[in-house]
């Protein structure tokens, strides 16, 4: 049987559109200040994934809502299953967008949202491939679950909870990365690194440092930091540097006294954690001015901790923990969260390892090491890597489709970041972004092209057809 997935596709392009930009509608970021026992995660978390599942269940699909923080749409019968993991919750939207981030908005051939390339566009691609194989009334000698989850982006709870209740897919891919196809994830570990000790000042400072804050998330480069002083001496040439400073770096930031208090602010460029240098750290930018500085000791210990291991630190050279394999490549580490105040000193780090990495080992060492920098190591998550043989014949198949749809050459990829395929024991990153395009995952402005939306449907569709239906 011949199929024209793209015309099928194309059939479809305003209901796409229209869908997309409905889910986007909803501002599904974490909020646990708005959990209950019915949104674990916040309402509208909760309110995507009833969207989602409201709408599958419209289409013809079995649905299930597991515990109101995962559910999944499945359709076909048989033994095994194929699984398709999507996210519905977003990171939070930030300042400085040109489009409302929770709108859809559409001009020159893109969508522009949060989420609409993370996770939501790539999510409502899958859902139309299935709803395609559904409306075709192809058959299918495979189950085909679309499984859904809701705190992909920040602790994954969603998934943990699903798998203790439900079945794991024979085999399943997750449209959360990139094309061609992504066989191999680095492992992920968030942790804290705490300042224990400083030595006492020696005489009194000329700046005292009482709070610093800068980044929400430990996968996002903070794009913002605050800093708030009593200035008792030369305040006029610490802001007549801090201008200059501006200058020299290219960028935004501010000042403003209160009550005697001076609060600095400064404006980076966020970015994912997978890629640390495609952001500017404004927390570390501005520790290391502050550095220069007679601040007080502790501040002092903080800021000069900063400057020497996480400045220009995104491969972890500094600390010792530098890293690279030929399936999966460097070692990246990015500084997301800066805390400091009266009650805690502390930078929440996250370090993305290779494949082949022995993180066990090296952990050990490094919580030696910085212990006699007065540095405690609290580790939060400890993700290990995933990866999957490239030859095995789902993964082929899978290359096979996409060129097929493309006309381009399929390959293997290995990313840093980290997707749903880890959560399962046969599982690959599948699109949906398309090579050279412009990753803005996480990013203000984000958007998809509708090209590119539309080609992933077809992908998902046609990958759907041979990996599932009777042929």
């Amino acid at each position: 049987m011949t199929i024209s997935w793209k015309d099928e596709v194309d059939k479809r392009k305003d209901d796409i559109l229209n869908e997309l930009q409905q889910l986007i509608a909803i501002p599904s970021v974490l909020d646990e200040s708005d959990a209950s026992v019915e949104a674990p995660l916040g309402k509208e978390v909760k309110r995507a994934l009833e969207y989602l599942l409201k709408a599958g269940e419209t289409a013809g699909f079995k649905s299930k809502n597991t515990g109101h923080i995962a559910g999944h749409l499945e359709m076909g019968e048989g033994e095994d299953l194929l699984g398709i993991l999507c996210h519905v919750d977003v990171v939070p939207a930030g300042n400085g967008w040109t489009f409302p981030p929770f709108e859809g908005a559409i001009k020159d051939g893109r969508l522009y949202g949060r989420g609409a390339i993370d996770d939501k566009g790539p999510t409502i691609a899958a859902y139309y491939a299935m709803k395609i194989i559904h409306e075709l009334d192809l058959k299918l000698n495979k189950r085909v679950r679309m499984i859904i989850g809701t705190d992909e982006e920040s602790d994954w709870r969603c998934v943990d909870h699903y798998f203790k209740e439900e079945e794991m897919p024979t085999i399943g891919f997750a449209p959360d990365a990139d094309f061609p196809v992504i066989h191999a994830e680095k492992g992920i570990m968030d942790a804290d690194f705490h300042l224990t000790h400083f030595e006492a000042d020696e005489h009194a400072p000329k700046i005292e440092m009482h709070t610093f804050h800068a980044g929400e998330r430990y996968n996002m480069v903070p794009d913002y930091a605050k800093a708030e002083l009593t200035v008792h001496a030369e305040q006029t040439y610490l802001l007549q540097e801090y201008e200059e400073f501006l200058k020299e770096q290219e960028l935004d930031g501010d000042f403003y006294v209160k009550s005697g208090l001076l609060t600095m602010e400064l404006h980076g460029k966020s970015a994912h954690a997978m890629e640390p240098d495609n952001g500017i750290n404004a927390g570390i930018l501005l520790l290391r001015f502050l550095k220069r500085f007679e601040l007080d000791a502790r501040a002092r210990t903080f800021a000069t901790f900063a400057d020497k291991y996480l400045y220009n630190g995104s491969r972890g050279i500094a600390l010792g923990i530098a890293g690279q394999d030929e399936i999966s490549g460097d070692l990246t580490l990015n500084t997301g969260l800066i805390r400091y105040g009266e009650q805690n000193a502390f930078f929440g780090i996250n370090i993305r390892y290779p494949v082949t990495y022995d993180m066990d080992q090296k952990r050990d060492w490094l919580m030696k090491e910085m212990s006699n920098h007065h540095i405690r190591i609290d580790v939060k998550d400890d993700s290990k890597p995933h990866h999957v043989d490239g030859d095995d014949p789902f993964v082929q198949t899978l290359l096979s489709v996409y060129e097929n749809q493309t006309g381009e050459k399929g390959e293997l990829l290995a990313i840093g970041g980290g997707t749903y395929a880890r959560s399962l024991e046969k599982g690959v990153a599948f699109g949906a972004l398309f090579p050279g395009r412009e990753d803005v995952a996480h990013q203000k402005d984000e958007y998809i092209e509708i090209e590119d939306l539309l080609k992933a449907t077809a992908i998902y569709a046609e990958a759907i057809y041979q990996l599932a239906c009777e042929q």
